[in-house]
């Protein structure tokens, strides 16, 4: 019988308790390494960069040109799938960007500073703070790892959420789903990207069979807000679950690698 070595590592060290730190010395390693076949000096917009170390946390590389690249598609996304629903970005008062990170979508609003009421929010204080400094056309806060967030009912005209979902337990994706539309405003928006169809083949058979009955497969749910938790979305699940209190406008698979879900409240 072949022995799968990476397999067994990985569950010799979940019983040794020493799984989740071993990936984030994983991490530590590759910003160490940074990717160094696109190097940045300086970013286009005239904005600062974050630092390696921060670029993994999000990205999972420590390459800035993808990261500058990756957060342009994203924005890119966002302002054409709106924009054919009739609510392009510029009419905002107000957005969202739940999960923020260091900046990697946010940092192309920019130029709707003016018109538009920018909001930032992440678990993560250090990212958080350098969003603070770096990117001062943008409001930032903090949030727990559980609900609530710092605004008020209807504060928003758009949420977004990218690569947020896919790092959650179910609880927790449950509970920040309705979190989500409390803070958007009726008529609303809310997009989100997930691992979806397009990630099927990454699966173990069982959970293979699990998203194929319509369940929410999830690794590692102790490391929720991790790169190393990872949560799978078959569509049924989105429409059954995520979707009871929103229309969904329109679900996008593999739009941005992962599916990207435009939901209005109702």
């Amino acid at each position: 019988m072949k022995i799968d070595l990476r397999d067994l590592a990985r569950k010799t060290l979940q019983r040794l308790g020493l799984f989740g730190a071993t990936f984030r010395l994983h991490e530590a390693i590759k910003a160490r390494r940074q990717d160094s076949e696109e190097p940045v000096a300086a970013a286009a917009d005239g904005l600062p960069l974050p630092p390696a170390k921060m670029i993994v946390l999000v990205e999972g590389h420590a390459n800035a040109a993808k990261f500058l690249r990756g957060g342009e598609a994203i924005s890119r996304t966002i302002r054409t799938m709106l924009a054919a629903h009739g609510a392009p970005v510029e009419r905002m008062k107000a957005i969202l960007d739940f999960g923020c990170g260091c900046g990697r979508v946010m940092r192309h609003w920019q130029a709707l500073h003016r018109d538009v009421a920018l909001h930032g929010s992440d678990y993560n204080r250090t990212l958080v703070e350098w969003c603070r400094t770096n990117l001062p056309f943008a409001r930032f806060g903090v949030n727990r790892l559980e609900p609530p967030l710092d605004h008020a009912d209807g504060a928003f005209d758009l949420v977004y959420a990218n690569s947020v979902f896919t790092h959650l337990p179910e609880n927790l994706q449950l509970a920040w789903i309705d979190e989500l539309i409390r803070v958007t405003a009726p008529g609303g928006h809310i997009l989100v990207t997930l691992h979806g169809e397009s990630f099927r083949e990454s699966m173990t058979a069982d959970e293979q069979a699990a998203f194929d009955r319509g369940e929410l497969v999830v690794r590692y749910p102790k490391m929720s807000g991790s790169n190393l938790c990872a949560a799978f979305h078959p569509q049924r699940y989105v429409r059954e679950s995520l979707a009871r209190q929103l229309e969904i406008l329109e679900y996008a698979p593999a739009k941005l690698s992962q599916d990207v879900v435009l939901f209005r409240r109702k």
